[in-house]
């Protein structure tokens, strides 16, 4: 197959979405297929396991935008498929100029997402849902619209895939494959410090890491290192206290060789889909911490690898990582579970069943 494929992030950029794109892609090459990204950046790709095409950041919203669309389209007219796993209207736009057959990997509600950056909504992804104002619902419209175009859907989770399907869209497109857990190997663990969590991510307000932030506080024994940048950095910086590492951006091999070395991973989320972060953890054999939202207990089960808590209470995030910390045996019973507790999403398990999908949208 010759496959356009559209994504919004690419490595040096840090986060699910550019874990997925270099890996998928290289999976695709291996198997004989031919893959052309098109995508958005700062800077030149920091992985070519394809052709990669950057449009770049610099440029307005608008001619970036309209940049991806355009050049998605001469890609689709060279391809036998388009596959996105963001930038959904430059997607449908593209599959339809290029008269392909376009299928999209949903990793969360993007009216959702364009509300809370644009300040026009505040609560939950639940809550948004039923919200009725004049821009929301607009937002709604244009993403509804161009998911629309998808012929396939894949969903990470249950509980996107449920959400999802409220949108006016025919449930028999949605496909639930959960984000994959890395190819087995040993991984050199750094040395942390005792007591050190780590959070692998985009620093945005939708990882809450304020909440992580206080729940650190809160334990005097603890550590937080950050891995990743984002938005929130600077104002994160400001308020953070003094048992608190921001790394910034860093490889995903380092990122893994950190997170081997914590006593867990730590994930403070007010909302999510379900994240590569937490998986990816668990298949080095570290136990996470987590907040109990969106398709996180579909891999995160409490008491068994890893510990889960409502979210925004940084009393019970805090009472979590002392527990960890402190009770006889806890730590070393969930580090067990956890590479096993991921054994059957292995990468060539999923991502061939997503090649059979994106072989099958050709038909």
């Amino acid at each position: 197959m010759r496959i356009a494929f559209l994504t919004g992030i690419w490595p040096p950029d840090v986060g699910g979405p550019a874990t997925h794109g270099p890996d998928f892609s290289r999976f695709l090459v291996a198997r004989g297929h031919a893959v052309h990204v098109i995508t958005m950046g700062d800077d030149e790709p920091a992985e070519r396991p394809c052709e990669v095409e950057v449009v770049s950041r610099r440029l307005p919203f608008p001619l970036r935008y309209g940049s991806v669309a355009l050049r998605g389209a001469r890609a689709a007219g060279r391809a036998d498929v388009v596959y996105a796993s963001a930038t959904y209207a430059a997607a449908a736009a593209a599959s339809r100029l290029g008269r392909r057959p376009l299928v999209v990997k949903l990793v969360s509600d993007p009216a959702y997402e364009r509300a809370q950056r644009y300040g026009l909504f505040a609560g939950t992804l639940e809550e948004f849902q039923s919200a009725t104002t004049r821009p929301i619902r607009a937002l709604k419209a244009l993403r509804t619209a161009s998911l629309r175009a998808a012929r396939t859907i894949v969903v990470p989770s249950s509980y996107l895939a449920e959400i999802a399907g409220g949108w006016g869209l025919s449930r028999e497109r949605f496909h639930v494959l959960t984000n994959p857990a890395p190819p087995p190997r040993d991984v050199e663990p750094e040395q942390l410090a005792p007591g050190t969590f780590v959070f692998v991510g985009r620093l945005t307000r939708q990882k809450a890491l304020r909440t992580a932030l206080a729940a650190v506080e809160l334990v005097p024994e603890a550590r937080l290192v950050l891995v990743g940048d984002g938005p929130e950095r600077v104002e994160l910086e400001r308020v953070a206290g003094d048992r608190v590492e921001f790394r910034g951006a860093r490889s995903r091999d380092e990122a893994l060789r950190t997170v081997a070395g914590a006593e867990a991973a730590l994930l403070s989320s007010d909302w999510e889909n379900l994240p590569h972060s937490a998986v990816e953890a668990l298949s080095v054999g570290v136990p996470v911490v987590a907040t109990a939202v969106g398709g996180v207990p579909e891999v995160v089960r409490d008491g068994e690898n890893g510990l889960l808590v409502p979210p925004g209470r940084p009393d019970e995030l805090a009472a979590a990582m002392r527990r960890l910390l402190t009770e006889p045996g806890l730590r070393d019973r969930l580090a067990a579970a956890a590479r096993p507790s991921v054994a059957a999403i292995s990468s060539d398990e999923i991502y061939g069943r997503l090649e059979q999908l994106l072989a099958e949208a050709r038909r």
